[in-house]
């Protein structure tokens, strides 16, 4: 396996310990969510965005990402804190009086770029950002990231279809298609297969993969070359809960706090994990 890939499966495991304590200091967060796009938080930051320096956060080259999935905020905050935004002693800090780490992504907090959460604004929020870009010939990408819960909400699809209208080949969506939501299974809930063709109809170029907590699948994705005028959509396939063997593909860890015995679990099969991947290297 290429070293890359291991390189970020050990920071991805690493995040993942680091949102288990979030939400155990915090007593609180959408672990389940926090879980499924925890790789593709990590391929992005480490590897794929340009210019995402904590020394210099406002570099007018840098990359943009927006978290349009805003509840899992643990995720980001765990992801910002190892890339050194803030110091991770800080963490300690989640959902308590005055912190600034709070349940959705808080522009306070260095890394930042918009607030997110009310679902289904995420993506009209990049086509502006990635529409700005192009006014300004600015080489810098803009990416975001989607729950397959919030595609219901219009706005996603007005914002799907300026991004193929102004021909947004500087913006790259991403969704963590794990299947499930807070009330059901998202299509239960609302339908809303068959997405990469509904995208491809829309004026973008699709990627859709089977495996979206793959390391090695996110890369090859987000390195396979935009299409000339079109926006690039990835349909990530994860499992929700994916690290916790308690909590894959179940309901009710949408938004859960693991027990003192899970929590303890956890953390050890997360550390036997990296041994091994250590030891790989």
């Amino acid at each position: 396996m290429d070293k890359t890939v291991k390189t970020l499966e050990i920071k991805a495991i690493e995040v993942r310990k680091s949102i288990m304590e979030i939400i155990e200091y915090g007593q609180s967060g959408h672990t389940g969510s926090d879980m499924s796009c925890t790789d593709i938080l990590t391929t992005l930051y480490f590897q794929v965005m340009n210019n995402i320096d904590p020394n210099t956060p406002d570099n007018p080259d840098r990359d943009r990402y927006i978290q349009s999935k805003g509840h899992a905020a643990e995720a980001l905050w765990a992801v910002l804190a190892e890339k050194g935004f803030f110091p991770k002693e800080e963490l300690k800090t989640f959902y308590s009086f005055g912190s600034r780490l709070i349940g959705h992504p808080n522009n306070k907090v260095e890394g930042i770029e918009m607030n997110t959460g009310s679902l289904g604004h995420g993506l009209s929020l990049s086509v502006g950002i990635a529409l700005a870009a192009k006014k300004d010939n600015k080489s810098y990408h803009t990416y975001t990231l989607m729950g397959d819960g919030e595609l219901a909400e219009g706005s996603v699809w007005e914002g799907a279809m300026a991004a193929a209208h102004y021909k947004l080949d500087n913006l790259t969506a991403v969704i963590d298609r794990n299947g499930l939501q807070i009330t059901g299974k998202s299509e239960e809930v609302m339908g809303v297969d068959p997405l990469k063709e509904k995208f491809e109809a829309f004026g973008w170029q699709v990627i859709e993969i089977d495996d979206g907590n793959s390391i090695e699948q996110l890369l090859t994705s987000f390195n396979t070359a935009h299409e000339k005028g079109k926006p690039k959509m990835i349909i990530a396939h994860t499992t929700k809960g994916k690290g916790l063997s308690f909590a894959e593909n179940q309901i009710n860890w949408h938004h859960k706090v693991a027990t003192e015995e899970e929590f303890t679990g956890a953390m050890k099969s997360f550390d036997n994990q990296l041994e091994v991947l250590n030891n790989e290297i």
